[in-house]
């Protein structure tokens, strides 16, 4: 399964940006996905995470209230609304989709991963 996350780009701290991320193909078993992202010079690091039925979610404390993670299942995508933006934010943002069907938040859970796309929010 190969993933394509898009969206990603320059904006205001504030702002809004939404991220996308499809993939190749649906796997052979139903699959949560998830956002992460890695700063410069930081680990990567979960952000958000979504069930396969979209019906559970898991969000990072430093982006809970300002970001939403959804999905479209029959478009094969995954998407994260980012609201009221921070410098902070900045990173390179990644999908990944995960083993079990859980809205999970372990790194090691995750088998296929995307390109990721910079997000840069100025201050």
């Amino acid at each position: 399964v190969q993933l394509q996350a898009s969206g990603g780009g320059l904006v205001q701290a504030g702002g809004s940006l939404r991220l996308s991320c499809v993939a190749s193909r649906r796997t052979s078993s139903n699959n949560g996905m998830g956002w992460f992202r890695r700063a410069p010079g930081k680990e990567r690091e979960m952000v958000a995470s979504i069930s396969w039925s979209g019906g559970a979610t898991y969000y990072a404390d430093s982006v809970k209230g300002r970001f939403t993670i959804s999905r479209d299942n029959p478009n094969n995508r995954v998407y994260l609304q980012m609201n009221r933006v921070k410098p902070e934010d900045t990173a390179v943002y990644y999908c990944a989709v995960a083993r079990t069907a859980w809205a999970t938040d372990l790194l090691e859970q995750y088998i296929y991963w995307g390109q990721g796309t910079l997000v840069t929010v100025s201050s």
